[in-house]
């Protein structure tokens, strides 16, 4: 599965009403670490496809997203279940550490 562009306008049916959990990566363009993460977003997409949904906001775009879960620094990953956040990390994280954070969130 290829990481998808979650907004204001598919958020609530892709990410709230999801029967799977989803992994949301908060970023904008201009982000070093945004951008350093991204390989590493799509491989978790590939790796965990058909067990976790996996998209991103660009909170320049989104500032409504950005600011309703208040999302200070990017980029900020988010796993949501049932329609609620449960777990985030802020700031790079390599590929084990965000690997173990999904697995955590199963």
């Amino acid at each position: 599965m290829s990481v998808l562009k979650f907004d204001v306008n598919n958020f609530e049916e892709e990410v709230l009403k999801s029967d799977q959990p989803v992994l949301v990566d908060f970023w904008a363009s201009w982000c070093g670490p945004c951008k350093a993460v991204a390989p590493v977003v799509e491989e978790l997409a590939q790796a965990y496809s058909g067990r976790i949904k996996v998209g991103k906001i660009n909170v320049d775009e989104n500032r409504e997203l950005a600011s309703r879960y208040r999302v200070m620094s990017i980029p900020t990953l988010a796993i949501f279940k049932n329609g609620d956040e449960a777990q985030r990390t802020v700031g790079f994280q390599g590929k084990q550490q965000l690997a173990r954070f999904v697995e955590d969130n199963l």
